[in-house]
């Protein structure tokens, strides 16, 4: 991979493992060879290998990706549940 592609890319994707990812899934399609999708969305692709048109297609906006809204998290209310008792042994 290309450091200054990867460099812009991170001004874009703040976060390298999602920029990892990114990259891996683009590389899979277009190695993949399975129709539209695998198409570089690039024009000028001379001498450079998947990662790197997925990099170009990243910086230049080809590529659009969002987080997912971060919902908080809600213990649940206690319940008053009294045990069960056993009556016995027998």
């Amino acid at each position: 991979m290309n450091s200054t592609l990867v460099k812009k890319a991170m001004d874009i994707v703040l976060n390298p493992n999602i920029l990892v990812n990114l990259i891996s899934q683009r590389v899979r399609q277009l190695n993949s060879g399975a129709g539209g999708k695998c198409r570089p969305l690039v024009a000028d692709i001379a001498n450079l290998d998947a990662a790197d048109i997925a990099l170009l297609e990243i910086i230049e906006g080809k590529i659009g990706w969002e987080l997912p809204e971060v919902i908080p998290l809600v213990r649940p209310a206690k319940k008053n549940r009294r045990r069960p008792q056993h009556w016995g042994a027998g």
